[in-house]
């Protein structure tokens, strides 16, 4: 009898702890689409993968720029009086951008990485002086030092290589060679990012790249686009991986919709780095930093300088105290004067500054003003200010597709990255945004909006010139207002120009929470009104 009163009470038991299994209050609710009704991330319902909302968090050396308006161009007499940057109230989305400059360092780490994945005889027939091509075209132009009538052999030398320069600004690169350390970034982070997550195997992604890899190195495009086949990490094997297929297997492979890779390195456009050198962020004189307050809609007034210094809009630190009287950039004061008299030098710099150097703007840029003047994205024009859009303005545009000529499984270039194509004309008649590949020359003053720049005909300008902005140590205080710009030959160098990356920003523009950690608190919350 006791017996039987005991596997009662067991089934019972058994029962009610099914029950209560089956009703956890505790158990989360799945994500239900609005338009189907269907769960997202349910295995019984094919297992749509949506990850929530969540603010990006800054890539490595990226701060937070809060984008908004602003009057781009000129703030001073135009000295030059080639009337090339005309004042316009433009619009610029939310991005991120370097703290500093990018260092002889970070240029090393580049190459280093370039000497052991294209060691010499990688690219067949392609091999000089003992090294890759590849490697070759990525070398900066150290005899860009060079001077008829200076000694500056020593700067030949050292300037990149010596470690008492590591976190000087790199020099002697071109726009192209920039452009192509952006894109080698881009891939380093999100393999890093990856390796992290698990979905590549550390240890076998190293020792694969790092010896000889060549053409087959991890490109984030082509791993996407699954030109890269990579091999899986252990834990992104298990069942705690939250990725799943439609049949609730752990999925390996990672897409950018799962919110896991980084946005592309890349140069900065011209309003985006003139934005960002203003800091005007700083200058409102109520801007919202409590999620209870709204903000001011103000700018107080156009400054010259990449600061603002206790209302004087000038060159030096005038507040009371031992800074006081300090220069505010690494330029050049006068006929020969780069730095100052001795026991006494005013920038500390005859040639650049460490990138930390002098106080950040608003910000928390170093050395938008002076040091190194920067390359940025944009073809050089003119009166680009008159023709371009209000939101984020930018000439350049040559818009491209991926050339499947070769066929699946060999898509990559000898590099390891994607082959694109300038779209055909021919294809794009019935669009309404845009009707040409080629964009550079759209709306140029001409007629017919697609006549091009001819070097050395009737002009120093061609499509190859890129906008360089920025003072240098070697220029006057006059290049040192945001809104001053020059240009330069794209395949072409100085001892004078360095540049800095940027990331495109996603979601809302009022940007990243606190934990984001880019040294700007702005609410994620809306703001009551």
């Amino acid at each position: 009898m006791q017996f039987t009163k005991t596997v009662r009470n067991l089934v019972l038991l058994t029962t009610l702890t099914g029950a209560v299994v089956s009703c956890n209050p505790f158990k989360k609710k799945p994500q239900t689409s609005s338009a189907t009704g269907w769960n997202y991330n349910d295995k019984t319902m094919g297992n749509f993968n949506v990850p929530k909302p969540k603010d990006i968090k800054a890539a490595p050396g990226l701060v937070f720029v809060q984008g908004g308006t602003f009057t781009m161009g000129a703030a001073q007499e135009d000295v030059m009086g080639d009337w090339n940057n005309i004042q316009r109230r433009i619009t610029v989305n939310s991005f991120f951008i370097d703290k500093t400059e990018v260092s002889n360092l970070h240029y090393r780490e580049y190459l280093y990485w370039l000497s052991n994945v294209f060691p010499e005889g990688t690219t067949p027939g392609q091999s000089k002086f003992g090294m890759d091509t590849v490697v070759l075209e990525a070398l900066p132009d150290t005899l860009v030092w060079r001077s008829e009538l200076a000694y500056n052999e020593p700067m030949v030398e050292y300037y990149f290589r010596h470690p008492s320069y590591n976190n000087f600004p790199v020099v002697g690169v071109s726009w192209k060679q920039a452009t192509d350390y952006c894109i080698w970034r881009t891939d380093r982070v999100n393999e890093l990012t990856l390796m992290k997550s698990s979905y590549l195997d550390p240890k076998n992604q190293i020792k694969k790249e790092l010896n000889g890899a060549g053409q087959d190195n991890f490109n984030t495009r082509a791993y996407l686009l699954g030109e890269y086949q990579a091999t899986p990490g252990r834990d992104a094997t298990k069942k705690s991986n939250p990725l799943k297929d439609a049949q609730g297997r752990p999925r390996t492979k990672v897409s950018f919709e799962d919110g896991i890779l980084f946005g592309d390195y890349r140069l900065p456009t011209e309003a985006e780095w003139e934005y960002a050198a203003y800091g005007y962020i700083a200058a409102n004189p109520q801007r919202k930093s409590k999620s209870n307050k709204r903000g001011e809609e103000l700018i107080s007034n156009k400054q010259i300088y990449a600061w603002k210094n206790n209302g004087y809009d000038n060159v030096r630190y005038t507040a009371k105290g031992s800074y006081q009287g300090s220069m505010l950039a690494n330029f050049k004061r006068g006929a020969g004067d780069n730095m100052g008299v001795a026991g006494g030098l005013n920038d500390n710099a005859a040639i650049p500054a460490e990138v930390v150097t002098f106080t950040p703007n608003g910000y928390g840029l170093y050395n938008m003003s002076g040091n190194v003047s920067e390359w940025v994205a944009d073809v050089y024009r003119p009166m680009t200010a008159i023709d371009g859009d209000d939101y984020n303005i930018f000439r350049g545009n040559e818009f491209k597709q991926i050339d499947f000529a070769r066929g699946a499984g060999n898509l990559r270039d000898e590099k390891g990255r994607i082959i694109y194509k300038t779209e055909a004309d021919s294809t794009l008649a019935n669009r309404r945004n845009y009707q040409k590949g080629y964009a550079v020359n759209h709306l140029d003053g001409d007629s017919a909006s697609n006549a091009g720049y001819s070097y050395g005909l009737t002009s120093l300008i061609s499509d190859k010139s890129r906008v360089v902005k920025g003072a240098s140590w070697n220029d006057r205080a006059y290049w040192l207002s945001p809104g001053a710009r020059r240009f330069l030959e794209e395949d072409q160098s100085t001892n004078t120009i360095g540049f800095r990356c940027a990331m495109n920003h996603y979601g809302s523009s009022e940007g990243t929470s606190k934990k984001a950690k880019t040294g700007i608190f702005m609410p994620t919350k809306k703001n009551k009104r």
